[in-house]
């Protein structure tokens, strides 16, 4: 084997089994976040991946992710997520839905469900996770927003 070929068999390619995400990472309360690809774990210099479960009929605080974008992808249940200076937006996604989140937006994740689980998987756009929580008090009624796509309007 090359010395090229041996350097790429342990830094190449990682596979990290469902069953062995770290816990131990920013937590915001009622959620629980597993990291699966970060610095950590694989040396990820650009991104960090992993898990969130949120238990039927519960909600997280607000908090933002600073500088870092983050997508949600819903495996399993259906997610509510409010936004804004007073988390006055609200929009809801399903199983295979994808959720965009800029930087620095408070946000509130949800779990619309009284009786299933809601679990998705996180991408974020550093190697290194950041959880800002914010002590803001959510509006009762928020504001629906649909979003419209701008390239497939209709």
């Amino acid at each position: 084997m090359t010395e090229a070929g041996a350097k790429w068999k342990h830094d190449g390619v990682r596979v990290m089994p469902g069953n062995a995400l770290d816990g131990n990472t920013a937590q915001t309360p009622g959620m629980d976040r597993k990291a699966a690809i970060n610095y950590a774990r694989v040396g990820a210099q650009k991104l960090w991946a992993g898990t969130v479960t949120i238990h039927a009929n519960a909600k997280t605080g607000a908090h933002h992710h600073g500088a870092l974008e983050s997508v949600i992808y819903v495996v399993r249940g259906k997610a509510r997520m409010r936004w804004g200076e007073n988390l006055e937006f609200t929009a809801e996604a399903g199983p295979r839905d994808f959720i965009y989140v800029p930087p620095y937006v408070p946000h509130q994740e949800i779990n619309a469900s009284r009786e299933e689980v809601l679990e998705c998987v996180l991408v974020r756009s550093d190697g290194e996770a950041v959880v800002v929580n914010l002590d803001i008090e959510p509006v009762e009624k928020p504001e629906e927003v649909l979003w419209i796509d701008p390239i497939h309007k209709g």
